[in-house]
């Protein structure tokens, strides 16, 4: 019985230490410290609602109890998320009970702290609520209008973190972040189709001529490699776009952002010398890469600045 209580805070830690293996630096050693927290705190937020959605919580149903989802529900993602949206509402209710769930209430602070608005968070959820209904995309619209909700929410968060939220900032934020989401969905093709999921777009898969057992096969035929390449070179654009941004900013703040977009050219590369093959497992790149880019985007933000 003594250990019953325990449960939830281990749950969170794992879920917590599941940020070394982003694409991007979550919160890195160099920013100031309240930062790193706050960071830190929105990304517990962020990993557990998509851990929630793909079915990926922590074995044993601790989540699901800290919730206080019965049972016989734990493995209901749907449930599951209105239990969290319900216990982020006590988050932004400042004369509200105390959040359930460890991560809510290591939150809360930071919601106060930097004045959050409840949108982004609901964003989120409602775009992890989208993955249990809509597993097929139509359109590559229909795609960008799903990652606002999934990635472009966290983007605007960590600019209302840091206090430099602008309506210029935001715009290039927002093409950062869905760049970033579509490369995630090029390098996981295959663990997606595995939970019936394809993130492709349809109309797109009909151009190329590739269908949904091309993508199941254990490596890409030419067809799978060049609609790779083509969403390749959407998620580039979405990056170049994007890089403004960086330049537009000051201090370690500029350092951490030119990471996110640094990352995301690395994972692209990572990509491209794969042949552009993403069945056989996600190309990752490594760490190197990752700090080259990260330099170029640093020198052509200080060029332009």
């Amino acid at each position: 019985m003594t250990a019953a209580p325990e449960a939830p805070r281990e749950t969170a830690r794992t879920t917590l230490d599941k940020a070394a293996g982003e694409n991007f630096p979550v919160a890195p050693f160099f920013l100031p410290r309240a930062w790193r927290d706050d960071l830190m705190a929105v990304y517990g937020f962020a990993r557990l609602v998509d851990d929630i959605g793909d079915g990926d919580l922590a074995p044993g149903g601790a989540d699901a109890r800290s919730l206080g989802v019965a049972p016989e529900h734990a493995d209901d993602p749907l449930v599951l998320l209105d239990a969290f949206e319900a216990d982020l509402n006590r988050v932004f209710d400042p004369a509200g009970a105390v959040p359930r769930h460890p991560l809510l209430r290591a939150l809360r602070p930071t919601v106060r702290r930097r004045s959050l608005s409840p949108e982004p968070f609901l964003g989120l959820i409602a775009a992890n609520r989208q993955d249990q209904l809509v597993r097929r995309y139509e359109t590559w619209d229909d795609l960008v209008a799903y990652c606002e909700l999934s990635a472009d929410t966290v983007g605007r968060m960590v600019l209302q973190i840091t206090g430099t939220s602008s309506p210029e900032r935001i715009r290039r934020s927002d093409a950062v972040c869905t760049a970033l989401q579509i490369v995630e969905h090029l390098q996981d093709v295959a663990e997606d189709l595995a939970r019936d999921r394809v993130y492709l777009p349809a109309e797109d898969l009909k151009l190329f001529r590739v269908t949904e057992a091309d993508l199941a096969a254990p490596t890409a035929n030419a067809s799978v490699r060049a609609l790779i390449a083509y969403e390749s070179r959407r998620a580039h654009d979405l990056l170049d776009e994007g890089t403004a941004l960086v330049g537009s900013v000051h201090g370690r703040l500029r350092l951490l952002l030119a990471g996110f977009v640094g990352g995301g050219r690395a994972a692209l590369a990572a990509i491209a010398a794969a042949g552009h093959d993403v069945l056989p497992g996600p190309p990752k790149a490594a760490k190197a890469h990752v700090l080259r880019e990260t330099g170029l985007v640093l020198r052509r933000a200080r060029r332009k600045g």
